[in-house]
C-alpha cells in the first residue's frame, strides 16, 4: 500500500492511546507549594464571581438579583480575616481585614476555605469544618443559593 506521498506508510507495532487531559483553570487554581493568603482566594474568585454578576444583573431577572445587593461576606481563618464585596452595579472586590457589617461570616480552617474556594464547587468541605452566620435576611437568602457554586 502507498501512501499519499508516495511512500510506503511506517509499521505501527503499538496502539495509539489518548492523551490525558488536564483541565487547570488559571484564575482559581492556586499554585502548588505554600498555601495562598486568603486575599489572593478572594481575588480570584472576584475576578470569576463579577462577569456572572454583571449577566445575571442585565439579564430577565437582574431587578431580583439587584435586590440583593450590595452584599458582603467576611471570611475568617485561623490565621487570616477578609471580606468580599458585591456591590449593586456588579462589581466585586476583596479587602483584607474584617468587614464593618457583613452579611455573612464564613469561618473554616485555612485549608478547608482554600480548597472550598479553588475547587468550584466540585465538592464541599467535611461536615462540622465549616461555620456560616448569616447577619441579614438577604445574606440567608443569597448564600443558600450560592453556597454550592462557590463550593461552601
Amino acid at each position: 500500500m502507498v501512501g499519499a506521498l508516495g511512500r510506503t506508510p511506517a509499521r505501527v507495532d503499538r496502539v495509539a492511546r489518548p492523551l490525558k487531559r488536564w483541565t487547570v483553570n488559571l484564575i482559581t487554581d492556586p499554585p502548588r507549594g505554600d498555601a495562598m493568603p486568603l486575599l489572593d482566594l478572594l481575588e480570584r474568585a472576584a475576578a470569576q464571581i463579577e462577569p456572572q454578576v454583571r449577566s445575571q444583573l442585565g439579564g430577565f431577572f437582574g431587578g431580583m438579583v439587584a435586590a440583593y445587593l450590595p452584599q458582603t461576606w467576611e471570611f475568617r481563618t485561623e490565621k487570616e480575616v477578609a471580606a468580599l464585596t458585591v456591590e449593586r452595579a456588579g462589581a466585586v472586590r476583596a479587602s483584607a481585614g474584617a468587614a464593618t457589617s457583613p452579611d455573612v461570616t464564613v469561618e473554616a480552617p485555612e485549608a478547608t476555605l482554600a480548597a472550598a474556594l479553588t475547587g468550584g464547587g466540585r465538592s464541599r468541605p467535611p461536615a462540622g469544618t465549616l461555620h456560616v452566620t448569616a447577619h441579614t435576611s438577604k445574606g440567608r437568602t443569597a448564600f443558600d443559593y450560592l453556597r454550592g457554586r462557590l463550593g461552601l
